[in-house]
């Protein structure tokens, strides 16, 4: 029985990979649905507009992939450097200058809201989405402004405006300012309504406070997201208030469709379609290039 005996062969040492350094490859690959709570591949989302293929639920989308779902192709976009001169020199947690110094670093964006011209089925628009990575979307001046230089821009070249609304409020850091665009964009959308050039409102999860007290809920049509929460101040502080429980689904848009406050609750697939079929009724065809002066 020699081979008890024989000497095993030497193995030459492999190198352990450090543990430090492993690294998983699937990391940012798949996420979890806040719906249905399923697993989900990142590219499946991705690839059916950031609504989830098992229980549809409809994921937050950033400003710049909003653009790009409901526009033809490219676009021009106005106003890209207005930035907040921090009127009240407001201090938190942090400064409110270091505060936007890192939400412009966090979206490549200088305020909430991205504000275009392009093409949507053919026809020239106005547009507007504002980005909820930016301090909440909250307005402030810079939103404002913003806004009411595209109702101008409507009004002057007899172009329809969209706004794709996605906030928190207006801007505790911008005081009464803030405050203050509510009526300013008011009165501008009144001038745009007085033109008869339309005004599409398109109210994503979430849009509260000031904003959904005033332009969001001003549109000819307003058109809500599929369990978008829609209202001005939060559930909780509404129960608190009023010593109540408050309905099952309240302010979501089906909620608000129900009772009037919505003209339409729209999937995020159909909404480009929705809004040009919409634009037909209130403009009618798209003018042919040849029957153009």
């Amino acid at each position: 029985m020699s081979w008890f005996k024989r000497d095993k062969p030497r193995q030459e040492s492999v190198p352990q990979p450090d543990a430090g350094a492993h690294q998983v490859r699937t990391q940012g690959l798949w996420l979890k649905c806040e719906g249905c709570r399923q697993i989900i591949w990142k590219k499946d989302l991705e690839g059916n507009l950031g609504v989830c293929p098992k229980c549809h639920f409809h994921t937050r989308i950033d400003a710049r992939t909003r653009l790009k779902q409901l526009l033809d192709g490219e676009y021009a976009e106005f106003d890209k450097d207005l930035t907040s001169a921090d009127p009240l020199a407001f201090v938190d947690s942090k400064s409110y200058r270091d505060r936007l110094a890192g939400n412009r670093k966090l979206t490549s964006l200088s305020d909430a809201l991205i504000s275009a011209s392009g093409k949507l089925d053919g026809r020239d628009v106005q547009i507007c989405a504002m980005e909820i990575k930016f301090i909440g979307g909250s307005m402030g001046c810079v939103v404002g402004e913003k806004i009411t230089r595209a109702v101008e821009r409507s009004i002057a070249r007899r172009q329809p405006l969209i706004i794709v609304s996605a906030s928190g409020g207006a801007r505790m850091q911008e005081g009464a300012i803030s405050l203050m665009q509510m009526a300013k964009i008011s009165a501008a959308l009144m001038r745009l309504d007085e033109a008869g050039v339309p005004f599409l409102s398109v109210l994503a999860d979430p849009t509260t406070g000031g904003v959904t007290a005033s332009f969001a809920m001003l549109g000819d049509l307003n058109i809500g997201e599929p369990g978008a929460q829609i209202g001005f101040a939060g559930p909780r502080v509404i129960e608190q208030t009023i010593r109540q429980k408050l309905p099952e689904g309240f302010q979501r848009s089906e909620f608000l469709l129900k009772h009037g406050m919505l003209d339409a609750v729209v999937p995020r697939a159909e909404l480009k379609s929705y809004l040009s079929k919409s634009l037909r009724f209130f403009c009618g065809p798209v003018a042919s290039a040849a029957s153009q002066p």
